[in-house]
């Protein structure tokens, strides 16, 4: 564990760093009718859609009430092949801390690793597979 500084009390605290899922980050699934879902969503259930074709949701997290995370909800155009390997229409995307930490893990458990870690200004991405076939999307935010 890390140290870090709480300024409410000007003492030491430790940070977990536990190579872990911490929430989820989003949820992709394939669409028809991509332009006609985004409408239906919007227009029914009130989904600001965004520049990139989805709506995000913020919440604050229970253990820090400072943080604030948000969820990506995006639909993809079908035949889109940003699921692949995966035989499903749709994936989920977990937020997670640690990522080279639980990468290391998930080798070690023999989980399939599809990529290599992609930094990006907003975090870290990973894919991997679940015993079921499902590709999974992991995201450490910066």
């Amino acid at each position: 564990m890390e140290e870090q500084k709480d300024v409410t009390n000007n003492s030491i605290s430790p940070v977990d760093t536990t190579p872990r899922v911490t929430g989820i980050g989003g949820i992709f699934f394939i669409s028809d009718n991509l332009q006609e879902t985004k409408e239906w969503y919007a227009k029914n259930l009130g989904l600001e859609i965004n520049d990139w074709g989805s709506s995000s949701f913020e919440s604050r997290s229970m253990n820090n009430p400072e943080e604030i995370n948000s969820l990506q909800w995006t639909p993809f155009k079908k035949g889109s092949d940003y699921f692949a390997p995966s035989k499903k229409e749709f994936m989920i995307n977990y937020r997670v801390q640690n990522m080279e930490g639980l990468v290391s893990k998930l080798r070690e458990n023999g989980v399939t690793i599809l990529d290599d870690i992609a930094t990006y200004d907003y975090g870290k991405f990973v894919h991997i597979m679940d015993a079921e076939g499902n590709k999974i999307e992991l995201w450490e935010p910066s």
